[in-house]
């Protein structure tokens, strides 16, 4: 096959040390002939593991089925890579035709009897095969994914197995799409001065740069977050805080994006494969393979956390009440002033101004304080290469170094635009392991969305971007650390209650001197944060903490509602959600509104029956960074300890094993509470 006509043509990598991937020859109309030129050699990889007279044994299966569908994960990952960060109307219409076809060749193979014999007769000699621990873990789950997924089932529920598969495929996308067509057809145009009350100079400039990208004049305020947060947390006009707040919480709730049926889709195709697998819910199967084990184990530590914070939570949100009486006469709280209120509170107890924070976290000088955080603590060199082809024009690649030798490349891609998805997350262009038959390091990235640098200002962060930043880098270091043998097993494809540890500990170091000192200095002096104003950052680390776990509360119910128990799918969303999360409610319901119509974690990403692993983590990351505390904040030892056995490992062993290798004991569940106030 000619060059020209080989659909994997404009994938190729480049001539370099690092075989990155070359974005700029790859087209729209590349994606579909490419995905199906990779199923072909996956298909024709399987069809030769079936066809090896040779007896199975672990490389000659295992191993070749890890290796069969390396093409088609180069591809299939760039899509949705783009279908995320850079996703124009025309590669999201290509969902509805990729998706089913990468759900079909899931379904061929984790149903076809001829494979399943292979990979059940080399599970069944594993004890004799002397293979080391990772070797072992592969082949178990090797074993277990297919059993999971319906290798031992008759061949008529085979079949509907199969259906389920292909119409969850095209679901799932079109929900994504629907919350971001949403998001991005609601904008706040603002041509009156007195409208722009109580706002800053920096989110002023925000909204006077977005109106002039839409040919406008005035200012214009979005649904994403750099516009939406500080709208909400500091704009003095109530009514237009409540136009916002309507909008932002009925996103794809009616009208032509509504994505209620999508909803009862979803939650219906997953009970009933659920059912099919032998599992009585969704949640049931999802948690067999996580550190909470089952649906009682979830909701039992959801309750425990419910129960240590519902009370705070209501404390907090009667003190914001109390004080947002006093301060304007304002007679009921309601949702959309709850964050101003907050805001104004906060100044008044700590003499405390987010706005001033601010000023001492440019982004580019975060950036460059949080590698060295990451220099101190697990010697790594950061270089950019310039070089490196992106897939836009704002992202920039890294080189990373640890004692000269190669750790991988790290992609950074922070500004929204029309064609990103809201949020921020970690991303992965290539596992660290094997690929293509040798050993390779991971290429790693993240994706935010923060306030652009203009013609006025850099780019300035708010704490809590700059700590969201800090936790996107921790899922990269995992990433990027990894030491493991094969893809599947390395980096981030851990238990997703397991993930968020590494992600999540990064976070402590915002708010610690040591660290701070290395990153957080004036934008126009470079003078360091003040001492003072640690201080009352530090301070605020427990300030309404009850309220803000009861809203990641909120959301872990939620999803267990909707996945650990059979729906009546007819009934009304508003009144199911209304009833659901009555226990986690702590100011008046909005009708018009709701959650799960955006809950695109759990709907259209792969959180369904996992979210309540936030707090999940939350528990393992502060007890694994009161080591840290006790030992010393940049202590080589403890930093080697926790690289070592969990930033190194991957799934090559059970979480809990890795996290007592590296505390010397299970998790205190206590340890968060601590953290957060609420138990002493």
């Amino acid at each position: 096959m000619s060059q020209s006509t080989d659909p994997f043509a404009p994938f190729q990598v480049a001539d370099d040390e690092f075989k990155s991937l070359v974005f700029g020859g790859i087209a729209v109309e590349h994606y579909l002939p490419a995905v199906q030129e990779g199923l072909q050699r996956t298909r024709a990889r399987v069809e030769a593991i079936k066809s090896n007279s040779a007896a199975p044994d672990f490389q000659n299966t295992i191993v070749a089925l890890e290796r069969a569908n390396e093409d088609l994960e180069l591809v299939a990952g760039v899509y949705f890579l783009l279908f995320g960060a850079h996703g124009t109307p025309e590669l999201h219409a290509l969902s509805d035709q990729i998706s089913p076809l990468l759900a079909e060749l899931e379904s061929d193979l984790s149903l076809d009897p001829v494979l399943f014999v292979r990979i059940e007769a080399v599970h069944s000699q594993r004890a004799g095969l002397g293979l080391d621990p990772e070797s072992l873990r592969l082949l178990e789950k090797t074993w277990l994914g297919f059993t999971r997924n319906g290798a031992l089932l008759p061949e008529e529920k085979k079949a509907r197995l199969r259906a389920i598969d292909q119409e969850l495929s095209t679901i799932s996308p079109q929900f994504s799409k629907n919350v971001l067509k949403a998001t991005n057809a609601w904008e706040l145009h603002l041509t009156d001065e007195s409208d722009l009350a109580g706002l800053p100079e920096s989110a002023l400039a925000a909204m006077a740069h977005e109106a002039s990208k839409r040919g406008k004049e005035g200012w214009v305020a979005t649904l994403h977050a750099p516009s939406m947060i500080p709208f909400m947390t500091y704009s003095a006009r109530r009514p237009l805080r409540e136009q916002m707040w309507r909008a932002y919480n009925s996103r794809a709730l009616g009208g032509e994006l509504d994505n209620r049926p999508l909803i009862r889709s979803i939650v219906a195709l997953r009970q009933e494969r659920a059912k099919l697998l032998g599992y009585p819910t969704h949640s049931h199967y999802v948690l067999e393979e996580r550190m909470a084990r089952n649906p009682a184990e979830v909701l039992g530590f959801l309750d425990r956390m419910l129960a240590a914070s519902h009370q705070a939570a209501e404390r907090d949100v009667a003190q914001v009440r109390e004080f947002a009486l006093k301060q304007d006469d304002l007679q009921e709280l309601r949702p959309w002033d709850f964050a101003y209120y907050s805001e104004q509170l906060k100044k008044h107890l700590f003499d405390f101004d987010e706005e001033v924070l601010r000023a001492y976290f440019p982004l580019e000088r975060v950036l460059e304080g949080m590698f060295q955080v990451a220099a101190r603590l697990y010697q790594l060199d950061f270089e950019e290469r310039k070089e490196i082809s992106t897939w836009h024009e704002d992202v920039r690649v890294f080189k990373v170094s640890r004692a000269g030798a190669l750790v991988g490349l790290f992609y950074v891609d922070l500004f929204p635009r029309d064609t990103k998805q809201g949020g921020a997350w970690m991303t992965g262009l290539r596992e660290q392991g094997l690929w293509r038959g040798a050993p390779t390091r991971p290429h790693a990235g993240i994706v935010c969305n923060f306030t652009p640098s203009s013609s006025e200002r850099p780019s300035l962060l708010r704490l809590d971007e700059v700590r969201t930043l800090f936790h996107e880098f921790g899922h990269a270091l995992h990433g990027l650390l990894s030491e493991c043998t094969y893809q599947s097993m390395a980096g981030t494809s851990v238990y997703w209650d397991f993930v968020e540890l590494p992600s999540q500990i990064m976070e402590n170091w915002t708010t610690e001197h040591a660290a701070l000192a290395l990153f957080a200095g004036h934008y126009l002096t470079g003078e360091p944060v003040p001492a003072e104003l640690t201080e009352k950052v530090r301070a605020l680390r427990t300030f309404q903490a009850g309220y803000t776990c009861l809203r990641q509360l909120n959301l872990g119910l939620l999803d267990m509602a909707w996945h650990g128990k059979e729906q009546n799918l007819h009934e009304d969303l508003e009144a199911f959600e209304l009833r659901e999360l009555e226990r986690t409610r702590v100011l008046a319901p909005v009708p018009g509104t709701a959650t799960s119509t955006a809950f695109s974690h759990i709907f259209a990403g792969g959180y369904s029956s996992g979210y309540y692993s936030y707090k999940w983590a939350e528990v393992l990351d502060a007890d694994a960074f009161e080591a840290f505390l006790e030992e010393g904040l940049f202590n080589p030892a403890t930093a080697e300890r926790f690289r070592a056995n969990i930033l190194s490992r991957g799934n090559s062993a059970h979480p809990m094993d890795l996290y007592v290798a590296f505390r010397g004991r299970q998790p205190d569940p206590e340890a968060l509470l601590r953290r957060d106030g609420l138990i002493s």
